[in-house]
């Protein structure tokens, strides 16, 4: 049961963390890159399947050399086999359309897996296109908001529970014939039936921790020449997505008040001095 998991890196919107520019456009370059939270469902379900079936796990990312670090966090994360970053100039600023065209054509290269897993969309885009277009390129099966899995091997078969357009109170049961994608739902969770099957888990999370941590020799990266891709069907030539304009994102209200202090003024750090004498106070005394 050979199974591949799509995974980006997208930037850490948590507060404090993003950098945006005087124009109120996001700068990347001074923002974190993390791993897009819905893909986290995807390693879920390729983990649980790995588990389950045996066979080879790989994880794909498309993006900048930097995104070799969510790949290694997804190794440790799916207990991969191998890693694959596609990655140059001629594939950047590429949109979904572009995006699903050099992932369907290195996923071809690598050779087309049993099941292919996909987060439902990224922290970033919010479009929930890739994966549906990836899967398009390649002309095979897919099940989206998927909550459950279940795979019969020697059957070719996989059957999934997913919720109804979104809706967790109502669900469907569905089979599909392998190769397959499945898009995780983030309702997914994951299920390990047995004791044979938790012993599996603990052996490979063993095993993953060391390769994890030299996870860069597991690490193949493909450029456009490897993938033998017209630079201009890829990256911002080949996509026919024009955007009219950016919303800057609003930054959120402080959760309370901060008075600045310049160390160098005596009057300020006695102030300081003066609010923290009821809390020395307190430490004195006994207190937590």
């Amino acid at each position: 049961m050979d199974t591949l998991t799509l995974t980006k890196g997208v930037p850490d919107f948590r507060e404090g963390q993003v950098s945006f520019d005087e124009d109120g456009h996001l700068e990347r370059g001074e923002t974190p890159t993390v791993m897009n939270p819905n893909d986290r469902f995807a390693l879920q379900a390729a983990l649980q399947t790995k588990v389950r079936h045996g066979g080879r796990t790989s994880v794909m990312s498309m993006g900048p050399p930097g995104y070799k670090e969510v790949l290694g966090e997804a190794m440790e994360s799916v207990y991969a086999d191998d890693l694959y970053l596609l990655s140059d100039r001629e594939m950047a600023a590429a949109d979904t359309w572009a995006t699903s065209i050099t992932l369907g054509t290195a996923i071809e290269k690598l050779g087309l897996p049993d099941l292919i897993f996909a987060g439902f969309k990224t922290a970033d885009g919010e479009t929930g296109h890739t994966g549906l277009q990836t899967c398009w390129c390649l002309d095979i099966p897919i099940i989206t908001h998927v909550v459950a899995l279940d795979i019969e091997p020697e059957k070719g078969r996989v059957r999934a529970k997913r919720l109804v357009e979104g809706d967790v109170e109502e669900i469907e049961t569905v089979e599909a014939p392998m190769p397959a994608m499945i898009v995780a739902d983030p309702e997914f969770e994951p299920s390990y039936r047995t004791a044979g099957e938790r012993l599996t888990l603990k052996d490979l999370r063993a095993k993953t921790s060391k390769r994890g941590e030299k996870y860069e020799e597991y690490l193949t990266v493909w450029d456009h020449e490897a993938l033998n891709l017209d630079p201009d069907y890829i990256g911002l030539d080949g996509s026919p997505t024009i955007v009219e304009s950016v919303d800057p994102i609003p930054k959120a209200p402080a959760e309370r008040d901060a008075t600045m202090v310049d160390p160098g003024d005596p009057d300020g750090l006695e102030d300081v001095l003066e609010e923290m004498e009821p809390f020395r106070a307190e430490l004195a005394a006994g207190g937590d």
